[in-house]
């Protein structure tokens, strides 16, 4: 077998390899930022709670949970 032929093949694994790990990762986060924005609509919406409450929230999150588990 000639070795450009050995080239070409490893080139198309890798790459198809590359793809498909990208098309993964890009499907993810899409999926995670979609879900972000639907849970922040719907707190905005159903709550009247605006995101700058919630990311206050987010923020003082490690001291709430330090003070449940230190009770």
């Amino acid at each position: 077998m000639p070795i450009n032929l050995i080239l070409f093949i490893a080139a198309l694994l890798v790459s198809w390899l590359v793809f498909r790990w990208l098309f993964t990762f890009v499907k993810s986060t899409a999926t995670t930022a979609l879900t972000i924005a639907i849970i922040v609509l719907l707190l905005q919406v159903g709550f009247g709670i605006d995101s700058q409450d919630l990311f206050r929230e987010v923020i003082n999150l490690p001291q709430r949970f330090q003070e449940l588990f230190n009770r």
